[in-house]
Formats: structure tokens, sequence, C-alpha cells
């Protein structure tokens, strides 16, 4: 990573790109600037890479893709130890690059953002250790058999406000399944990948296995979404972003593998234990609400709303707001002013449309006179048709809305494009089943329980329909050949 510039007003300066092995510096004279969302005020810049940079990179990718892709998959497991290895050394780091680049908090930034690699390598090196490459068909054709093999060169373009959980979850299992790969973070957040290159390089990746150009969506991304010798795009990021690229992949025939927005339920049921109105509030704020899993749309049982709706009033009013640096459990900014001004016009629109505001609201927090900070916000006696209800806002605005009974929940819940994760509290077992089955999104939370490591990420409708993490993660990555007069 290029040092700070000396002087008084240092800057960073990222001008390289990692490609074939090496760092190579920039042709391009485009670059982003880098705005810290605590201050308002520049850090750094950032090189983007033109057509004949991307073009470098995946023709790196497809001369290193026949080595690597007929590789001992011991070896890959090797790599990606050495990779968790070298990463633990270096978490501290990674947390205040992190902490930098997207305006994250610094303990959220080191327990959750950065920590969230590691958990990731984790997750995967324990899917490899049962993984088969060569599966039987069944005892009806004994001489059958079913090979996974590495798709090829795979793009792989990540947003900013999970940067090395995303960069992780595409990086990781491209590796281990054989993948060669060229990868894309976002502009606004290009630290911690240019610091995970470092890592790979060190770890010693074989040249040309991984690359990585900095660039913006409409040059670099477009390049790789259309690049005739890439196999396969990974994206995370937005839903108009996603169609996107499955019209610029169209003409090339590649695998698209998308995970897009969401705007999850989480149905409250008059059984659910004292602290599933807090929790929810607390979950749909966590990264001050740039999540595309946050549970944004609160569904209430009628008998409890009222009680229901002073909860989540109360619990909003108790998240701090911060500085990034700060040390301590707060909320800090979002990334940028365009994102600030998308949510002030959000909330400005649900006050409009006849929401009741009853936390936060327009405007900064008191005491701030600067920075991308939103208020946590909440408000209730929201209708369905609404557009704070519709739209994915990606900022810490909650909306309640009552319903009468189990039905018009799953009803509300299903009224949506997206379907992305959905969430139930309710003591009654046997109705969190049946919701489980009935909600229309790739996953399911109920009462506040995690899904364990190894489980798959991933959405339908216009949340994509992506499955990351464990056994389902490294089969994203790999094609199904089925061959016969197999020899024993």
């Amino acid at each position: 990573m290029t040092a700070p510039k000396e002087g008084k007003h240092a800057m960073l300066e990222l001008s390289n790109f990692y490609i074939d092995g090496r760092w190579t510096p920039s042709a391009s004279t485009a670059s982003h600037t880098l705005i810290d969302a605590t201050t308002e005020q520049p850090f750094g810049t950032v090189a983007l890479a033109g057509k004949a940079e991307v073009d470098a990179a995946v023709m790196a990718a497809k001369r290193a893709f026949p080595a690597w892709a007929e590789s001992d998959p011991e070896a890959r497991i090797a790599l990606v130890r050495r990779i968790h290895d070298i990463y633990t050394g270096r978490v501290e780091e990674m947390a205040r690059v992190i902490s930098q680049e997207m305006g994250a908090p610094i303990e959220l930034a080191r327990t959750r953002q950065a920590a969230a690699g590691l958990r990731h390598m984790t997750s995967f090196l324990t899917a490899m250790e049962h993984f088969d490459f060569v599966r039987p068909l069944g005892p009806h054709a004994p001489d059958d058999r079913i090979l996974m093999q590495p798709i090829g060169v795979v793009g792989l373009i990540t947003p900013w406000n999970w940067p090395m959980s995303q960069v992780a979850l595409k990086v990781i299992p491209a590796l281990l399944a054989g993948c060669t790969m060229v990868l894309k973070p976002s502009e606004l957040a290009p630290l911690s990948s240019n610091l995970l290159a470092e890592i790979i390089h060190e770890a010693g990746a074989p040249a040309g296995v991984f690359n990585l150009v900095q660039g913006d969506g409409a040059t670099a991304g477009a390049r790789l979404v259309e690049h005739p010798d890439v196999a396969m795009i990974s994206f995370t990021g937005s839903t108009r972003a996603g169609a996107s690229i499955m019209r610029g992949a169209a003409d090339s025939f590649k695998r698209v593998a998308l995970e897009l927005g969401g705007k999850g339920a989480n149905l409250i049921f008059a059984d659910a234990d004292e602290d599933a109105v807090a929790r929810g509030v607390r979950q749909c704020f966590i990264n001050s609400g740039q999540n595309c899993n946050a549970p944004t749309r609160m569904l209430v049982e009628r008998s409890v709303y009222e009680t229901a709706v002073e909860k989540a009033r109360d619990a909003a009013n108790a998240i701090a707001v911060g500085p990034s640096s700060a040390e301590g459990a707060h909320m800090g900014p979002v990334i940028s002013k365009g994102q600030f001004d998308k949510i002030q016009d959000l909330i400005e629109t649900g006050i409009r449309e006849g929401a009741r505001l009853v936390a936060g609201g327009a405007g900064l927090p008191a005491g701030f006179n600067r920075g991308y900070f939103v208020q946590p916000t909440v408000f209730a006696d929201v209708d369905n048709a609404m557009t704070i209800a519709r739209e994915e806002i990606f900022g810490p605005v909650l909306s309640i809305i009552p319903f009468a009974d189990e039905e018009e929940a799953v009803a509300i819940a299903n009224d949506t494009h997206y379907g992305l994760t959905n969430y139930v509290q309710s003591g009654d077992g046997a109705r969190r089943n049946r919701l489980a089955r009935r909600l229309r999104s790739g996953m399911v939370e109920m009462n506040g329980q995690p899904r364990g490591a190894g489980s798959p990420f991933g959405g339908v409708g216009h949340s994509g329909g992506a499955r990351e993490g464990g056994v389902w993660g490294l089969e994203e990555y790999m094609t199904v050949k089925s061959v016969s007069g197999w020899s024993s």
C-alpha cells in the first residue's frame, strides 16, 4: 500500500494494481478521491483502471488457470491456511483501514468487519475437509462419476459496506475451487482489498492466480463483465447494478452469481421474548443500517403493537452516534454524501407520505455539524405501500407495520420484489417452522439465533440467486461434468 506523502496534508495514494504476481503502476489518468465519512475531508486517491489494465489482469489469470485448476486441492488448502495465518497477524491493521475507508466505528471494524474475513476462511477450510471433487452417481450406475471442476477465470466485483466479508466470500472459495480471478472492489473502499493482496502475495500465491484492479463499475466493472475470457462474474451490490451485469454478460453466456439488495421483514408475535423488539432495532442499525439483510420492516401483532412502538423508540434513542475512530460501541456515519442525501430524502418522503415518526428524523444528530451521520430513525404506522417500506434505504431507518394474524403477516412480508432475509420472533415452535417455509426468502432467522457457520447466504427474486458460504459457496465456482465408464 502506498504510504502517505510527507507534509501537513498527507494524502494516501493507491496507484498500483496487483497483476500477474507483482504490483504494476497504473497507466490510467482516472482516479477517485477518498473522503473521510466523519470529517468530510479527503484523505487519499485511488487510481481507476481502464480497459487495458483489466485486460492485462484477465490475461494473467487465463495463463495461470490450467496449472492452478489441475493443482492438488491440498496445495490450495495450504495456500488459504497461509493467508489465514498472515491475515491473523494483520487483523488490527485490516480493521483500521476498513474503518478509514468506509466509516465503520473501529470496534465494529475490529470485531465484525475485519473478523469476518477470518471467519469465512475458517468456514471454507472446514467445508473442504469433506468436499468430494469426484462423486459417484449412485448404486444404479457404479461406473458413472460426477466431476466438480473449476469454472475458469472469474471476475469478482465487491461492495463497500462489508468490504472484507464480501471479498473473502468470493476470493477464498474461488481459490479453493481451482479458479483464477480478477478482483475489482468498490472504488469507495479500496484499502482493505489492497491489504489483502499484500497478504495473498506474502502467502505465496502463484503469479496470475489472484489479480486486483481498482476501478469503477462503468469502466473496469463493465469490461470484466463483457470480457470473453471471463467465465463467471460474482457480484454483490445493488439490484439495479445486478440487472445491468446480467445484460452485459448475456452475449458471452458467462455464469452470473448475484447477491443483491433486500427489504427484510421481522415478524414479531405477541408471544415473542421480551428483547425481541430491541434486538430487531439493534440488528437493523448495525453498520449504520448499511446491510442488505437488515430487518428494516418490523411487522408487529396488533395486540402488542403500541408497546412494541415504544420499545423500538427507546431502543433507537439509546443508540449512541460517534466518530469512526472513537473506541466503544456506537453507530458511525454512512459512507458518503450521496448515501447520506439519499437516506435524508427517504426519511422526508416517509414523513410526507404519512408515517408516524417516533425516533430520529431528518438532519444531523444533536452535537454534529459535519460528517455523514444519520439519526437512528423509527417510523410507526407504516403502510407496506409506502416508499420507505418498498425501497432499500441502506441506512438506519426502521418501518413498523401492524398485522392482525399469521396470514396477514405472511402476506405483508412477501409483498416485495426482494427476498433475502426474513426474521420471525415467536415462542411457538410450530408457528416458526410454518413461517420459515412460507416466507419467500433465501434465509430465515428466528428468535435471534444467527445462522450457523457454513450456511448458504443468498436470496431470491430481486435479491439475486447466488449462494455464498460453505459447500454451496465452493460449488458456485465449479462446473458439473458427468462421466460414464469410469475406471475404479
